[in-house]
């Protein structure tokens, strides 16, 4: 038997809003509806879709939970109780981050119910919740399945909840948006502040030292391993973090200060302190960084092929420049 650890975790599941769907007969873990290489990481209305009942993402994803159930008995109770039990991934996600994130000041009912508010009132932050989630699958080789993303991976957890705080943060709800932003760096050792804009696509890889400052803005299927800095120059009022462009991979330990722009599909290799402005494609390594080359390919997206500097595939993409070697 599942026992979900929310008292209200019953009510949740069976009140719901208009657009939920609710499952049917469930489905035989040995029949995957299909395989998250053939879901499109955009999330079009193909994929999903709430008013039609289209939510191939959750779909896969339930599968893959059933058939971790049968694999291991010792995790059935707790795989029914975040995913399993629920009727939609809004409902599963609010109730699993309530449970990491809850504290004395705060119980779990209250962060699930404050959550999901936050869900129920933007249509972009469900549909970006899927392709973040898509994107770690796609790019870390160590992800068997969606409900490791789910479940497991903290840099996941973490930039769910930015961007709940995000929205109330925009809302004027600045002191829970701040209070959101604290447990998740007390508890997730990830510290972004809730008026940075994250777009979708993005993966936190470990998570673990990541700081994004308030004025930063990261594009579009950007990567960002352990103890990235995105940080500011400059006093209170000013716009004085990073702006990231789309496709971009910043590699663990790198720190990018002051409103710098780091241009569509650059690679900035690990440990690399960047204080200015880099153009797109470029490969940057080095204190201060130092552009070696620049990727061929004008759509180079090195943030999903998650090659590294210095490595044969990604090597291969790269025009080195003789006087950066």
């Amino acid at each position: 038997e599942a026992a979900p650890s929310l008292e209200v975790g019953g009510a949740e599941q069976s009140s719901g809003t208009p657009t939920e769907r609710r499952d049917g007969p469930e489905q035989s873990a040995r029949s995957p509806p299909l395989r998250h290489e053939d879901i499109d990481l955009s999330i079009p209305p193909s994929v999903y879709d709430p008013d039609r009942g289209v939510d191939l993402v959750w779909d896969l994803m339930k599968h893959e939970a059933r058939v971790e159930a049968e694999r291991e008995p010792l995790l059935v109770s707790f795989l029914h109780s975040t995913i399993l039990n629920h009727p939609t991934l809004e409902s599963a996600l609010s109730f699993h981050l309530a449970n990491k994130l809850s504290a004395p000041a705060m119980i779990s009912t209250q962060l699930m119910a404050l959550i999901r508010g936050a869900l129920d009132s933007s249509p972009e932050y469900r549909r970006t919740i899927r392709a973040d989630m898509l994107a770690v699958r796609d790019r870390d080789p160590a992800c068997t399945c969606l409900p490791d993303v789910f479940l497991y991976f903290k840099g996941f957890h973490a930039l769910q909840t930015h961007r709940a705080a995000h929205i109330l943060w925009k809302t004027g709800r600045r002191v829970l948006a701040h209070y959101l932003q604290s447990q998740v760096s007390q508890c997730l050792q990830i510290d972004i502040h809730p008026n940075a804009t994250l777009g979708s696509g993005i993966m936190l890889d470990h998570g673990t030292g990541i700081v994004v400052g308030e004025t930063a803005v990261v594009g579009h299927n950007c990567s960002i391993l352990h103890h990235v800095t995105l940080g500011g120059s400059g006093k209170k009022g000013v716009d004085r973090h990073p702006k990231i462009g789309d496709g971009v991979l910043l590699g663990a330990g790198a720190s990018v200060l002051g409103n710098v722009k780091v241009g569509d599909g650059c690679q900035v290799g690990a440990g690399t302190l960047v204080i200015s402005d880099l153009p797109p494609r470029a490969v940057a390594v080095g204190v201060p960084a130092k552009i070696i080359g620049k990727y061929a390919e004008v759509s180079a997206q090195p943030a999903v092929g998650m090659d590294q500097v210095g490595s044969k595939e990604a090597d291969s993409s790269i025009m080195f420049y003789m006087e950066g070697i």
